[in-house]
């Protein structure tokens, strides 16, 4: 590429994320325009500060300089390290970066607002935990404590998912790993281990150049915002992991490709049981197997998936019951009076603060790759660019789905998070001799949305 091109190709890098702060900026201000207030509450939206759940409260905390500091570091030193590290020390470095950046972020809300009170208020799991003492029973009932009126009403978010997501929390209070602060570390352990979970997929599907170009893009994520501290953060682990096994699966890159299509299949119908709408990654793992133009994990992911659907349904919980029920139970809360108009597109302006400028330039890139990928799919497989447009149009179409079926009205900076990291690769496709500053711009959107507001994860 000529240094002509190369500047006209920048440039359109900047207007598209112009174009994507623009989105934002009328989000908010449309936002504020029709959230009325409606039985006392924050407005016809549901929202303090839409479109995002969060409330204006500018304010600094214990995490303040820990976040500027591994900030600098990988803006700094990120893309030398990633270039130079060993493959086998990568992966875990990025994971411990990520673990720093998100409990660094976390803390500037303080220790009990940021870290151990997030999930103990009375929408969480943690309030559920005491109620489970019989595993039969509480799986043939879980279904009837779904809808407002039902006697022993779940909370919200308990409500909200299959009894996966509550059976964890329970499972670590059983043994000896109880109340909010290890809830809270479990979830963003769990949650920032999809940096190293990416890393491998990419790796695996789309070469180890664009991985490492990847590294720093995915440790300094703005999504760690909302990965600390959040139970979708825990899903979004969950996923990561799935996906990378199934890309090492289908690629051969293991010693034992069907007991790794195995794990993923077990990953993957675990995650299922976590939340209804991570049935959409079915689109990711398309995307994995036609990337690799391999079916042969098909049969070992199908029956992994199937040991936690025998699982729960010999249990008593009945998957496809469950979520009609709580499509009934959802609007009968907030959904109910949020407007659709207003938050199909606005829920894509709130993608913009949690995967940041880099992506968004980053996938305009991917954009014109995507197409003669696929078509070429059919002679060979995708490789390289080609290869890492598929794999995060996928994620981009997950999105677009879980837009379109109304069943995410707001709070999608966290929802979203399984999908949205996956789009965070892309910023691999920008210019090596920009990464320092786009990095900048990931840490900048990060610290701002942390500090100027009270974010409700």
């Amino acid at each position: 590429m000529t240094a002509s091109a190369d500047k006209r190709e920048c440039r359109r890098d900047l207007w598209a994320v112009a174009g994507a702060v623009a989105l934002f900026v009328l989000a908010a201000v449309v936002g504020r325009v029709v959230n009325r207030t409606v039985y006392g509450y924050e407005g016809i939206l549901r929202l303090a500060w839409p479109p995002l759940d969060a409330w204006w409260l500018p304010h600094l905390g214990p995490g303040t300089p820990a976040a500027l500091v591994v900030a600098a570091l990988v803006v700094g030193w990120g893309p030398a390290a990633a270039r130079r590290l060993p493959w086998r020390v990568l992966p875990l470095a990025g994971w411990g970066a990520a673990m720093a950046w998100t409990w660094s972020l976390a803390l500037v809300d303080g220790w009990d607002r940021g870290v151990a009170g997030r999930l103990t208020t009375s929408l969480e799991y943690l309030q559920s935990v005491h109620r489970v003492h019989d595993l039969g029973a509480f799986l043939r009932d879980f279904t009837h404590h779904i809808l407002v009126g039902s006697p022993g009403l779940w909370p919200a978010h308990v409500a909200g998912h299959p009894p996966g997501a509550l059976l964890t929390f329970v499972g670590l209070d059983r043994i000896g790993l109880g109340g909010g602060a290890w809830a809270a570390a479990w979830c963003i352990t769990v949650g920032s281990s999809f940096t190293a979970a990416v890393l491998v997929a990419v790796r695996a599907l789309c070469g180890e150049a664009p991985a490492r170009r990847a590294a720093p893009f995915l440790a300094l994520a703005p999504a760690a915002v909302w990965i600390g501290v959040s139970a979708d953060g825990y899903f979004a682990g969950v996923v990561a992991w799935a996906v990378a096994l199934l890309a090492l699966a289908a690629t051969r890159r293991t010693r034992a490709p069907r007991l790794t299509a195995l794990g993923a299949g077990l990953l993957l119908g675990w995650a299922w049981y976590l939340s209804y709408g991570l049935t959409v990654c079915v689109v990711l793992v398309a995307a994995v197997l036609l990337i690799a133009r391999s079916a042969r994990p098909l049969p070992y992911l199908g029956v992994g998936v199937l040991v936690w659907a025998v699982a729960f349904s010999r249990g008593g919980f009945w998957w496809p019951e469950g979520y009609t029920t709580l499509v009934e139970r959802y609007y009968q809360g907030a959904a109910k009076v949020r407007p659709y108009g207003y938050f199909v597109w606005a829920n894509l302006a709130a993608q913009v603060v949690s995967v940041g400028p880099a992506a968004v330039a980053g996938l305009r890139r991917a954009a014109g790759a995507v197409w003669p990928a696929l078509r070429g799919a059919r002679h060979t497989a995708p490789a390289g660019r080609g290869a890492l447009a598929v794999l995060v149009a996928a994620g981009l179409c997950m999105v677009l789905l879980a837009d379109v079926s109304g069943m995410s009205k707001a709070e999608t900076e966290r929802i979203w998070l399984a999908f949205a990291v996956w789009l965070l690769p892309a910023c691999a496709l920008l210019p090596a001799r920009t990464h320092r500053g786009w990095l900048a711009a990931q840490a900048v959107v990060a610290l701002l949305v942390n500090h100027l507001l009270l974010t409700a994860w």
